[in-house]
């Protein structure tokens, strides 16, 4: 019998059900809401960590910009992260995104549940002007 490969998604659904409960309820939570936003979100493990990317159509770019990578959760030190790579070229109204680092990430820290449910609002408006964005480079 032929071994079959997982898709990107199962991975990341695999992934998610290894993490303490407290992590998984909160990273499915914020999976699902961003995945909602648009269909050319997807998902996958990127950098050791479930990750969202822009699959539509895009010019060509230098892979090092990242310019195709919306968000990736950094799971590590028991805090959830979602790191935008390239946060900084982002119009944030909400003032949600946190840092000025060199390299033009940006962050939003998730503190529990509450946190997360208190702050989708503006992750929602902030991942909508990722898209917007990067529909017009």
């Amino acid at each position: 019998m032929a071994k079959t490969s997982k898709t990107d998604s199962e991975s990341v659904t695999e992934y998610i059900l290894n993490l303490p409960e407290e992590s998984r309820d909160i990273v499915e939570y914020i999976r699902q809401l961003v995945l909602k936003i648009d269909t050319e979100i997807k998902d996958h493990i990127k950098w050791n960590s479930p990750a969202f990317y822009f699959s539509g159509p895009m010019k060509d770019f230098d892979p090092k910009e990242y310019k195709r990578d919306m968000m990736v959760f950094n799971l590590h030190r028991g805090r959830i992260l979602l790191v935008f790579p390239t946060g900084a070229m982002i119009k944030d109204e909400t003032g949600i995104l946190e840092g000025k680092y060199t390299d033009g990430r940006r962050l939003i820290t998730i503190s529990d549940m509450a946190d997360a449910k208190e702050k989708i609002d503006c992750l929602k408006t902030v991942v909508k002007a990722w898209l917007e964005y990067t529909r017009k480079m």
